[in-house]
């Protein structure tokens, strides 16, 4: 019987630990967000970008552009408008260098001062979809976070 016991007091030890350590990595993404949506600059900006999960001392960040998906796909999608721009309007040259800018920011700010030292960006295929939802039909698209996925 004392060995049960003790075998039941390790396992709900290192159970503990366990859930431990994920509330502190949910703690620590909850925590970059929340740094990310205080800038008022990223805050202003229709794509919000965020932190996703942490591994070791890589943060993986949302993005909408990827080797897949081009930044003129990704502008066409975050400002319908550009659509019937041609590629070298000066609106769609000034709108690149934003976003870029903006995402340069967004991983400074998330490598400042943490033990952050690399940032992997990952396309937010989510925001595509929900985006997609949207513009087939804006009022089944129910943003459970308001200003989380979809500005």
């Amino acid at each position: 019987m004392k060995s049960d016991s003790r075998q039941f007091v390790i396992v709900m030890l290192v159970a503990a630990l366990f859930v431990g350590w994920l509330g502190w990595r949910g703690y620590e993404v909850i925590t970059l967000n929340n740094q990310l949506q205080a800038d008022t600059e990223l805050d202003n900006y229709p794509y919000l970008f965020r932190v996703l999960r942490v591994d070791g001392d890589t943060a993986v960040m949302s993005t909408l552009r990827s080797r897949e998906v081009g930044i003129r796909q990704a502008l066409e999608t975050l400002f319908p408008g550009m659509r019937s721009l041609p590629q070298d309007h000066r609106e769609r040259q000034r709108a690149e260098r934003e976003y870029a800018r903006l995402q340069a920011r967004a991983g400074n700010l998330v490598t400042a001062g943490t033990g952050i030292e690399r940032i992997r960006w990952e396309l937010d295929n989510n925001w595509y979809h929900l985006s997609a939802m949207r513009e087939r039909n804006p009022a089944a698209v129910i943003d459970l976070c308001p200003g989380w996925l979809i500005r």
